[in-house]
């Protein structure tokens, strides 16, 4: 490949390298010197090629026309050398300097080619050569510059030995102190115009540019530059300011950025280089970036660390967005223009990443400014501030111990902020049209995560170094045991995901597992459930770490504590869950995968079914031990026994036996005894106190499932299995059929008992106090647990409408099972899960909330309140109250713990049985089909009469249409028809019932601010309260007032925010993006004022309320001087001045609410002195309220024209008055008194004086 030959500046003639001779042995000489092996290197150029180096191409165009004459000449140039190397010898110079000037400008020049490819004496050679050409000869420069441009051009065709070439280019710079100005600013200007005309090749010469420009800026003599003059330093910033604004080719912008390193720089000239680099970053191959990043980084120890460091993380910002740009538009097919691959994006961010980091851990100065741009950025634009790049830099970072606390510092500060400003926006419509969030904090650490796979192991070392693996797992396990008094569902879930991804892979971590068992004693019961399920799958690849489990639980066994008991349980019931006996059946509703990306684990492939059954049993064996426990170990043993049996069917002969056993201890077995349970051995007496022993209801329960899914699975094994061996097949029906008899022998016995058979008369002792009492309380509670889950059990038909028709006229047992229910729901709402079967499983939690809240819809709609039965105004609430508290109870579990099933739970509970496909539901229209029953409840509750007004009623239906109200989408014409409804509710409606009142208002503006903000319904109540006085509804106004207020106060904020970062270029889209803010604050203030205007002019009685009202004037006063200090930072920034609406805000402030303020203060203080010795603390805390609106007031006032109106006058014979209402001591502590009275009055024309606060 031929190379281009250099170009000179127009200015430069162009002269031969070598002889003007040359054969083809000559050109094959050449190449073999220089080791390149081309052979057409030596002879590249065309002759007459204007615009070159001085020199022109080394090689030669034309030959001689003999072999003669080119041995003459090669005879004569090696004659030359050696006398000039031996006149160079010489102490005297004489002779050689008058040598020299007889030999012609391009022999010297061949001369010097000649030695430079033999690559022998050249430095010697050009040393003579300097030695004969002294600067203080005209000539002598003359010769220098012309050596000098030719050993350019030489190191530049790059047929040199590249020791030889950097031999040359040392000298050189050691020789160019010497040289004058006016070579130096000539050697300068030659190498920016070859920068500019794009001449230079190998760009080896360059490392001669620093030490030109930094002799050049000592020059103090008076150098022509265009039609003037200019000193050494002058020029040099000229020509560098040329060269940052001429167009540099790819090739030399390394070459340049690490030239600059040795040039010394003033700010503005570094500033200059640094913005050129910069720019050329779009114009370079994604691969030569990573280098220049390099030497930015080391440019950087300069200055302009900011401006590099913003460079850097920018143009990667940008190429991050490009990227996602095009794949999310998967039709652009312009080859053309499409960017790099996105794994080579990702491997040369890692590697320009390290660079950062490495440069940090050399200048720590650089990692002090990366953090301080960065918290800077993140006021304005968080986006970019904290894009994927910039979080990757920071979390590389963090591995330098100095920076580490920094770092972690600034980003759980950037990610809280990021989440306050997400939930603050989602909350207001309002600020979601003026400053919608496009950044998603969330989302880019999500992205650092799965960029990590592209080699950036020195960012997250934890997600792909296997020595970190194990730190990653012992922080994890350390933080689920000792952050046991709090919710730890976070980690645990995280320990879940890490184990199911790789179980194969941490087994060689189990150890640390094993070692965390050692603490389940201690742990609560939920964070024991969590973390044994979590580590399932390790359990069943890893005999030790089953083995080490098994051995805590059994210690926790037999130990004193029953926390300890109960999670010895629930790991033996998991254990049993999990490891199946082959054979066992599963049904489809209760199968579980434990398995993994990496690794589909099975039990069945590390043991075999003899062992596996073996140790199923040997758990069996440990639980039976259970059930001579306390009761809440046996509660335990029984509600987990059905989801082991439904899980592992093989085991139900054994669990049945152990049940059987168990309710034989209680069964009376003469089939006409009464009463058939013996329950004097459910309990337990210990002295005075009375425990129960046994929860026979629940083993009842228990037995009842576990026995219908067995006969279930017995007879699919059967179907199954023809060959069954008939004496296994009698054993099992003789066990249950003697369960079937005792159910049934108990089912009917208890049907003839009476409540005396219990010893449970009208005459019975029912004290709490008493041991007899506390034993019929428990005795009750039994019979009546047996009773519901016999009747459950034997009525498992629809036959039995008669006897069902007997419960159902009963209003006590209605008000029961209602109870009930909402027992259950609220057990879910609490812990996510419910007792008894089923009752983890969430696919029948959510059939069976469906099922209730029909039932308990029908029930409510059906059967009006004021049709139910006058008993049902004795204590505790009515049904319909029960059905209103356990379906806003639904409403709010829907969506929380099932948001993705909101449509099917809404066709659910449609009525009209229409066939509608899941995908098809619209969940609005079906949410507003059921708002309009709750709204017609509501209607006919506030237009009843007053006796049979319902106050917990009808706020319960405000409650739920609030509720209900989140499934409407805000742009649909059924939120705008509630939010029109609630309106005329609002403005229609009589209603003196404080809660409902609020209920209400609290509905209205959490709609109207999903619309737009309420601040216009502010200023109408606040205008209502000023007409009537009302205490609560001022109280509600005040709190939307302050939400407002915080609103405005978050705009002016990102508003100050814009001012610090705002750049010439971007002013005015800055300003266009600004100015629809400032609007809406300024519009949002001027309505405020007007309701805090009629607020201050209302007779408010003492208490709370004034409190709250003059705190909230207060904070409108602070938002106010914040505001003002905006507009004067704005007004220092920029040449424009104060807006107009501003001076009508600040004159609106000045004329209606700031007179109307000081009155208000007078009145409070009055009627606080009323009742001065009733309420002395009280008062105090109000005049240091009353104090802090004053002291506020005038903080705003300083920017207004002051006038009497606002002047703060105290009443001095109101002040004197309560003053002597004191008592004596009270008055011997005020010793100032009088003079701060004298000073008021004296000051009662100037602006108000800050109170001091009284001495105690």
């Amino acid at each position: 490949m031929r190379h281009k030959t250099a170009a000179l500046p127009p200015h430069t003639e162009r002269k031969a390298v070598t002889s003007p001779e040359c054969d083809t042995k000559t050109r094959r000489r050449s190449a073999k010197v220089n080791g390149s092996g081309e052979e057409e290197r030596a002879g590249s150029v065309a002759p007459g090629n204007a615009g070159e180096f001085p020199g022109g191409s080394f090689g030669a165009e034309d030959c001689f026309e003999g072999r003669r004459d080119w041995k003459r000449l090669v005879k004569n140039c090696f004659i030359m050398d050696q006398k000039i190397l031996t006149l160079a010898a010489e102490e005297k110079p004489e002779r050689l300097q008058s040598y020299l000037q007889s030999l012609k400008e391009n022999e010297l020049s061949d001369l010097v080619t000649k030695q430079a490819l033999r690559g022998k004496e050249i430095c010697v050679f050009l040393r003579g050569i300097f030695k004969g050409s002294p600067c203080s000869q005209q000539n002598g420069v003359v010769r220098r510059l012309s050596i000098y441009k030719h050993c350019i051009q030489l190191v530049e065709s790059g047929d040199l030995h590249v020791e030889t070439a950097s031999e040359i280019i040392r000298l050189l710079m050691l020789e160019t102190h010497k040289l004058p100005g006016p070579a130096m600013a000539d050697l300068a200007t030659l190498f920016v115009d070859a920068v500019k005309g794009g001449s230079l090749l190998s760009g080896k010469s360059l490392e001669l540019f620093p030490t030109v420009l930094t002799a050049l800026a000592t020059s103090k003599e008076a150098l022509v530059y265009g039609s003037g003059e200019l000193n050494g330093e002058e020029l040099k910033k000229q020509l560098i300011n040329t060269l940052c604004s001429s167009r540099w080719g790819h090739q030399y912008v390394i070459h340049l950025t690490s030239m600059f390193r040795d040039v010394p720089l003033s700010a503005e000239e570094l500033q200059f280089v640094v913005e050129k680099v910069l720019r050329m970053f779009s114009k370079l191959e994604l691969q030569e970036i990573p280098p220049l990043v390099y030497q930015l980084l080391l440019l950087s120890s300069k200055g302009c660390k900011k401006n590099i460091l913003e460079g850097i993380i920018s143009f990667f910002n940008q190429m991050d967005k490009k990227i996602k740009k095009e794949q999310k538009d998967s039709e652009s097919m312009d080859l053309e223009e499409a960017t790099v691959p996105l794994d080579q994006l990702r491997h040369v961010e890692g590697t320009i990443i390290l660079h950062i980091v490495l440069a940090i851990n050399l200048d720590q100065d650089l990692g002090k400014e990366l953090i301080k741009y960065l918290k800077i950025e993140q006021q304005g634009d968080p986006s970019s501030a904290l894009c994927p790049f910039s979080v990757t830099v920071l979390l590389s970072m963090a591995r330098i111990h100095r920076f580490e606390e920094q770092v972690f510092d600034f980003l759980k500060m950037s990610i809280m902020r990021s989440f306050k400003d997400k939930q603050f926006l989602q909350g207001s419509k309002f600020l979601q049209d003026l400053a919608p969030q496009c950044y998603d904090i969330s989302v880019v650490f999500l992205e650092v995560v799965a960029n990590s796979v592209f080699g950036w192991d020195h960012v997250t070392q934890g997600l792909v170094h296997e020595l970190i693996r194990s730190e990653i797992l012992e922080q994890v396990l350390n933080r689920v045991i000792t952050n046991a008094g709090s919710s730890v569902n976070h980690f645990i879930d995280l320990l879940s995901s890490i184990i199911m991804s790789a179980p194969l892979v941490l087994q060689s971590s189990s150890s640390k597992v094993a070692e965390a068992f050692d603490h389940l004693s201690f742990l609560p019961l939920d964070t024991v459930q969590g973390l044994l399920k979590a580590v399932q799958p390790l359990l069943k690849i890893s005999m030790s770490m089953r083995d080490s489990l098994i051995l805590v639980l059994r210690k926790s066994m037999f130990s004193g504590q029953l926390d300890a008991r109960k999670s010895a349980v629930a790991g033996f019931l998991l254990l049993l869950k999990n490891f199946k006996v082959l054979g066992s059946l599963t049904s489809s509703q209760c199968s579980q995968a434990i398995g993994a990306s990496q690794v589909q684990v099975d039990v069945h492939t590390c043991y075999n079914a003899a062992a596996n059954e073996a140790f199923c049993l040997e758990i069996l064996g440990s639980l039976k031990r259970c059930l001579s426990q306390q009761a809440d170990v046996r509660l335990m043993l029984y509600e987990g026994f059905y989801d082991v049996l439904r899980r592992n069917s093989q085991l139900g002969n054994s669990i049945l036996h152990m049940l059987l056993s168990q309710m034989k201890r209680y069964y009376e077995t003469e089939p006409d005894l009464l009463p058939p349970i013996k329950l004097e051995g459910c309990i337990l007496a210990q002295r005075d106190q009375i425990f129960l022993q046994e929860p026979l209801a629940h083993l009842l329960c228990c037995i009842q499932h576990c026995l219908a899914w067995y006969k279930n699975t017995l007879t699919l094994n059967q179907r199954m299995d023809e060959d069954e061996d008939e004496d296994d097949d009698d054993n099992d029906k003789s066990f249950q059929k003697e369960l079937d008899e005792i159910l049934e022998s108990i089912t009917r016995r208890m049907i003839k008992s009476e409540l005396e058979d219990f010893e449970l008369d009208k005459s019975a002792d029912f004290s709490q106090s008493t041991g007899v009492g506390l034993k019929n309380n428990i005795f009750a509670i039994l019979v009546m647990g047996i009773c519901r889950e016999l009747s459950l059990a034997r009525d498992s038909s629809l036959n039995h409408e008669e006897s069902l028709a007997v419960l159902r006229s009963s209003s006590e047992f209605m008000h029961y099972a209602v109870n009930v229910a909402l027992q259950k729901v609220q057990q879910l709402e609490e812990k996510g899960q419910t007792d008894g079967p089923d009752g983890q499983n969430q696919e029948k939690i959510f059939q069976n909330v469906c099922k209730i809240t029909r039932v308990l819809l029908w029930r409510y709609t059906s059967i009006p309140t004021a049709a139910e039965e006058s008993v049902k105004k004795e204590k505790g609430k009515s049904i319909s109250l029960l059905c209103l508290d356990g379906l806003l109870r639904i409403f709010n579990i829907i969506q929380q713990l099932f948001p993705k099933k909101i449509p099917q739970f809404l066709q659910a509970l449609d009525t009209t049985n229409e066939d509608t496909e899941e995908g098809k539901v619209n969940a609005t229209e079906k949410a507003a089909f059921q708002i309009r029953q709750f709204q017609r409840s509501l209607v006919n509750q506030l237009s009843s009469a007053e006796e049979d007004f319902s106050s917990k009623e009808a706020l319960l239906l405000i409650n739920i249409l609030a509720t209900l109200s989140r499934l409407l989408e805000p742009s649909s014409p059924q939120f705008a028809q509630l939010l029109s409804w609630t309106v005329k509710i609002c403005k229609e409606t009589n209603l003196e019932d404080a809660p409902c009142c609020k209920g209400l208002l609290v509905l209205l503006f959490n709609l109207h601010s999903l619309i737009k903000s309420p601040v216009t319904i502010l200023r109408d109540l606040a205008q209502d309260i000023h007409a009537q006085l009302g205490d609560i509804e001022q109280l509600l106004v005040l709190s939307q007032a302050d939400k407002v207020l915080e609103e405005v106060d978050w705009l002016i904020n990102k508003m100050k925010s814009n001012l610090g970062r705002e750049a010439a270029e971007d002013a005015s889209q800055a300003t266009n993006q600004t100015q629809p803010l400032e609007k809406a604050v300024i519009l949002q203030l001027g309505t405020l004022l007007t309701t805090y205007h009629e607020l201050v002019e209302t007779a408010l009685p003492t208490g709370s309320c004034v409190d709250t009202l003059l705190r909230s004037v207060s904070k409108m006063y602070t938002i106010l001087t914040a505001l003002v200090k905006y507009y004067l930072q704005v007004c220092r920034n920029t040449t424009g001045g104060i807006p107009e609406r501003f001076e009508k805000l600040v004159r609106l402030s000045g004329s209606h609410l700031t007179p109307q303020c000081y009155p208000f203060i007078t009145y409070v203080q009055t009627i606080q002195n009323e009742t001065l010795s009733f309420a002395a603390e009280k008062k105090k805390k109000k005049d240091k309220t009353s104090t802090e609106v004053s002291t506020v007031m005038v903080n705003l006032m300083q920017y207004m024209k002051l006038s009497t109106s606002r002047d703060f006058r105290i009443n001095v014979s109101t002040l004197e008055n309560a003053l002597q209402e004191q008592n004596a001591d009270d008055v011997e502590n005020e010793p100032d008194n009088d003079q701060h009275i004298a000073s008021a009055q004296s000051n009662s024309d100037q602006e108000p004086q800050r109170k001091k606060r009284r001495k105690k």
